[in-house]
């Protein structure tokens, strides 16, 4: 049985959690940026997550867990695949652009003004950046808290096998 796939799935999931913090607290830096090394503004990034793919041996290591007839998914937790694989985690897809249309406001005086006056801003609203944030922070803290308690369950069965 593999002891340390829960560890593996939070892991993964630790990492994915604190891309999207990284990307989001980018968006907030460049809420501003009118103007980027590509010309015209910045443009606000999201994070894109999918399954990963497990171990198939990790199925039959659950099933025998539970109690469960191998390939008996009935008994199972719900994610597990029919093909006899299991999701145990999530990995980062990639990062695209927002394809939302940049922010327009009137302001002559910037350097980014165009001859009518108007200067194309990012279309990100801290408001919403905040909220992902706080996800992403929630979502880490959860992982590290399913890290903790596999690693005293580990702990607690060692110590029975040595009594």
């Amino acid at each position: 049985m593999n002891l340390f796939g829960l560890m593996d799935t939070s892991g993964g999931a630790m990492q994915a959690e604190r891309m999207r913090a990284e990307v989001v607290a980018a968006n907030m830096a460049n809420a501003e940026t009118t103007h980027t090394s590509a010309g015209g503004p910045y443009k606000r990034q999201h994070v894109v997550f999918s399954a990963s793919q497990g171990d198939p041996g990790f199925l039959d290591s659950l099933a025998t867990a539970s109690g469960a007839a191998s390939g008996a998914t009935g008994l199972l937790p719900s994610g597990l695949g029919s093909n006899g694989t299991v999701a145990p985690g999530v990995q980062i897809t990639g990062v695209v652009e927002d394809t939302a249309p940049p922010l327009v406001r009137y302001d002559p005086g910037h350097p980014d003004a165009g001859p009518d006056g108007f200067v194309a801003y990012p279309d990100i609203n801290p408001l919403t950046e905040m909220v992902d944030l706080m996800g992403a922070t929630r979502a880490y803290g959860l992982n590290s808290s399913a890290v903790q308690a596999e690693k005293g369950m580990i702990t607690a069965a060692l110590e029975i096998a040595k009594s």
